[in-house]
């Protein structure tokens, strides 16, 4: 995976209260997907938002029920869930 850095352009769907480290990943993460769907390791992107492991699987937690515009669920288990993280298609 491609070294990004997110945008820092302010959207609808953010809070100016939300944590930063939260906001950051979910324009990561919006970035990524805006081609289609991708799947995720914390892990493996970890460097690419320079949060750790384990500080993206606590936010990417709480992104499944703010982040509005992206739909993420874990896909599967093996070591470390494999998130799958999918633009919302809007009508």
């Amino acid at each position: 995976m491609s070294a990004t850095t997110p945008s820092t352009d302010a959207t609808p769907e953010s809070s100016a209260d939300e944590n930063p480290k939260a906001e950051y990943l979910r324009q990561y993460l919006r970035e990524q997907v805006a081609a289609g769907d991708r799947y995720f390791k914390s892990k493996f992107i970890a460097e690419d938002v320079e949060l750790s492991p384990k500080e993206i699987g606590a936010l990417i937690v709480r992104l499944q029920e703010s982040a509005t515009e992206l739909s993420i669920e874990p896909w599967s288990y093996t070591g470390a869930t494999t998130w799958l993280v999918q633009p919302v298609k809007t009508a």
